[in-house]
C-alpha cells in the first residue's frame, strides 16, 4: 500500500475504553473546569476591583474576591505539581 493508499481517520477517533485518549480524558476535563474556574474567578476580581476604586461596589466583595482567586490559583499549581510528580 502506497501512503496515499492508507485509510485516513478525520480527528481523534473514538474514545473506546482502554485507549490513551480514554485514560487522559478525566485529567483533560478537570485541566479544563480549573482553568474555566481560574478565568471567571479573575474577570470577578476585577470587576469588583475597578467597582471598589469607582465606589460601586463594596471593599468586602474586593477582598474575598482576591482571596478566592488566591485559593483556585493555589490549588490549580498543587495540583498540577502533583500530577508531574506521578
Amino acid at each position: 500500500m502506497t501512503r496515499s493508499d492508507t485509510p485516513h481517520r478525520p480527528g481523534l477517533g473514538t474514545l473506546e475504553a482502554g485507549t490513551r485518549q480514554r485514560a487522559q480524558l478525566p485529567t483533560r476535563i478537570a485541566d479544563i473546569a480549573w482553568s474555566a474556574l481560574c478565568v471567571v474567578v479573575a474577570l470577578w476580581t476585577v470587576w469588583a476591583s475597578v467597582g471598589a476604586v469607582r465606589g460601586t461596589t463594596a471593599w468586602g466583595y474586593c477582598a474575598v474576591s482576591w482571596v478566592l482567586l488566591a485559593v483556585a490559583l493555589a490549588m490549580r499549581f498543587v495540583v498540577v505539581r502533583r500530577r508531574a510528580r506521578l
